[in-house]
């Protein structure tokens, strides 16, 4: 995902109703975020399927990271003689 632009990428929530189409495809080809706002406050932040998937993605793996270092830290670990004889 590219980093927002802020002069093109904020939005207001009229703006987005009138030009939702050509805003959805900007976001889809352009893989920057857009920024929803209601009421000059940020509402919604617009990504594309393909960032989200990445976002995912990547969070699954940081939490997959984090639970080994717990899991070490806890003292919840096998040696690689156990892990042998478990495979």
């Amino acid at each position: 995902m590219k980093p927002i632009n802020i002069s093109q990428d904020i939005v207001s929530l009229s703006d987005f109703k009138n030009k939702a189409s050509r805003m959805l495809h900007e976001v889809k080809s352009s893989h920057r975020p857009l920024v929803i706002t209601q009421n000059g406050k940020a509402a919604a932040v617009l990504i594309s399927p393909s960032d989200f998937d990445l976002l995912t993605e990547q969070a699954r793996f940081v939490d997959a990271v984090q639970r080994g270092l717990t899991d070490v830290q806890n003292g919840r670990v096998i040696s690689d003689e156990d892990l042998d004889k478990e495979l």
